[in-house]
């Protein structure tokens, strides 16, 4: 017959100690995967606020470096009161939410034909072969030029543009020779031509980018558009000679109640 021998176990005192070092270390653990999940949260959503702002800047300084000098203005809404970047401002600078000004066909510029090698326009006038209405421009191809523009849903006149002029020429143009709709009584060797204005607006906090309205200084805005940026909290800019400052804040929304911010800025030489 077996003798029964006991063995040394747990003690109930000592096994509810182990169940509350056991919780403590859990409820410790659950904190810091919380933490380290809220972190990731947040950094995540200043990634894609960050990223989205930057976009949004690359596409407006792409546009801006194309400017028609002395073209830029700015409103207080797409209705309001034009008034050049030049001028001193007549209302508070808060109180500007429209970024306005004239854009140089940069597309058919910077293209060339197949054939001549002659990009859509050389911005170079033969001043000795010009009248006051007919225009030679060597080394152009107006036809590239309005096949391309035709291509983006745009035909008929352009608006050409001397320097140190704010008056906008109605023209046409065709193989290397540009036709103005009136006689001009100013024509230098350089010029530009544009196909549209364009305009930044802030509307019910997203940022549009107008496009393809009449391509004069002052126009009134169009109602052709592009989504830039979804809730925009802040629009500030600001006109310096040849350089543009441009400043724009978004909120990334994380949960219901909780957002986070983002800021760029940038200046557009």
């Amino acid at each position: 017959m077996k003798k029964l021998s006991l063995k040394p176990a747990f003690s109930m005192i000592e096994v509810v100690f182990v169940i509350l070092v056991l919780g403590i270390v859990s409820s410790i653990g659950a904190e810091i995967v919380a933490n380290v999940y809220e972190s990731y949260i947040v950094q995540r959503g200043q990634h894609r606020a960050s990223i989205k702002t930057q976009l949004a800047l690359n596409q407006i300084t792409n546009r801006l470096k194309h400017t028609i000098p002395q073209s830029m203005g700015r409103r207080i809404g797409r209705t309001g009161t034009f008034e050049l970047s030049t001028e001193t401002m007549a209302n508070d600078s808060n109180l500007y939410t429209v970024l306005q000004w004239v854009g140089t066909d940069s597309d058919s510029f910077e293209a060339s034909s197949s054939a001549s090698r002659n990009p859509g326009w050389s911005g170079f006038a033969d001043i000795a072969s010009s009248t006051s209405t007919l225009i030679q421009s060597p080394a152009s191809d107006f036809d590239l030029t309005n096949t391309i523009q035709t291509s983006l849903g745009r035909t008929g006149n352009f608006a050409l543009y001397f320097p140190r002029d704010f008056v906008a020429h109605t023209a046409t143009g065709a193989g290397s020779t540009i036709t103005l709709d009136t006689p001009s009584t100013r024509i230098v060797e350089r010029y530009k031509i544009a196909w549209s204005s364009y305009a930044l607006v802030v509307e019910n906090g997203d940022l549009r980018l107008y496009y393809n309205f009449a391509p004069s200084i002052a126009a009134s805005i169009g109602s052709s558009s592009s989504l830039l940026l979804k809730n925009v909290t802040n629009f500030k800019f600001e006109t310096r000679g040849q350089t543009t400052r441009i400043k724009i804040c978004v909120k990334e929304q994380i949960s219901e109640g909780f957002s986070i911010p983002s800021c760029k800025e940038k200046a557009v030489f």
